[in-house]
């Protein structure tokens, strides 16, 4: 499979707290990368014969690009809000399809089965209508009013509450989650999942986060977000076909799966098919 259009993206390839001068090797779509820190205290990403890449330090990460982005990394204004908290949350290496791992995140389905007791519990399985919609002005899908019944929404809650939701993909491996905010009613808590692309049916997931909560210790903060992810992991990688089928005919989607369909209608239209499976095999 080509690269195709996702070429030319933004992609995380580590943490800027965690790149040192010795630097990381790692991988990006296949091609050996090496991730370090530059004497001018800035980042620096080569490729696998040396040449210099694209580097952008953003949202806790050092992003950067096989190709030659043309814009820049989409905005989260929530980052730069006062009084939140900006939580690394560290990295979780998955075998499946880097936008396997993206449609996963749009889910909400599977909260009562996989997160049970966290995110979602039975009787509480219906996933009631929602909005969702391509936005052609900053060319992103977003799910909106979305609402599900959970019993514990997040690590500030107290108690179970019908969390609202909206999902929005700004780039074929990144999602931003905005969901209710417990401690400060009125304003949305920002879960990301910034998914490096190792190979088509492998990839580096690095969940982020931009939180209101005074109380919470950072590594209950991290280890609630990484218990969630690793409950999906074993989910990922046992889903058939590993890649991510574009075919609407590969797949029956319901009523919940309306994101899902609209990703996949997204990706297709962008020539965003590194990842992905075009025909039934």
């Amino acid at each position: 499979m080509t690269r195709g259009a996702m070429l030319d993206e933004w992609y995380p390839v580590g943490l800027v707290s965690q790149i040192d001068r010795d630097g990381r090797e790692t991988a990006l779509m296949g091609e050996p990368i090496r991730v370090s820190l530059g004497a001018d205290g800035a980042a620096k990403v080569a490729g696998g014969n040396g040449r210099a890449l694209p580097v952008l330090m953003r949202y806790g990460h050092v992003w950067s690009s096989l190709g030659a982005p043309k814009k820049d990394l989409f905005p989260i204004p929530e980052a730069d809000q006062p009084g939140r908290r900006l939580v690394d949350v560290g990295v979780v290496r998955v075998r499946c399809s880097p936008l396997r791992a993206v449609e996963n995140f749009l889910d909400i389905a599977h909260f009562p089965f996989v997160h049970t007791d966290i995110l979602g519990s039975e009787p509480h399985t219906e996933v009631q209508n929602y909005k969702v919609e391509i936005r052609e002005d900053a060319d992103e899908v977003w799910a909106t009013q979305v609402k599900f019944y959970q019993p514990q929404a997040a690590k500030s809650a107290a108690g179970g509450i019908t969390t609202e939701y909206m999902y929005r993909v700004p780039a074929p491996t990144c999602s931003v989650l905005y969901k209710t905010c417990p401690p400060r009613p009125g304003e949305w808590d920002v879960i990301t999942l910034f998914v490096q692309p190792l190979a088509e049916d492998l990839c580096d997931v690095w969940p982020w986060m931009a939180l209101f909560d005074d109380d919470t210790p950072m590594t209950d903060l991290i280890h609630f977000q990484q218990t969630i992810f690793l409950q999906d992991r074993s989910i990922l990688e046992n889903q058939v076909p590993r890649l991510l089928p574009l075919d609407p005919g590969m797949e029956i989607p319901t009523r919940a799966d309306l994101t899902s369909v609209a990703y996949r209608r997204w990706l297709k239209r962008h020539n965003y098919t590194y990842g992905a499976q075009l025909v039934a095999q």
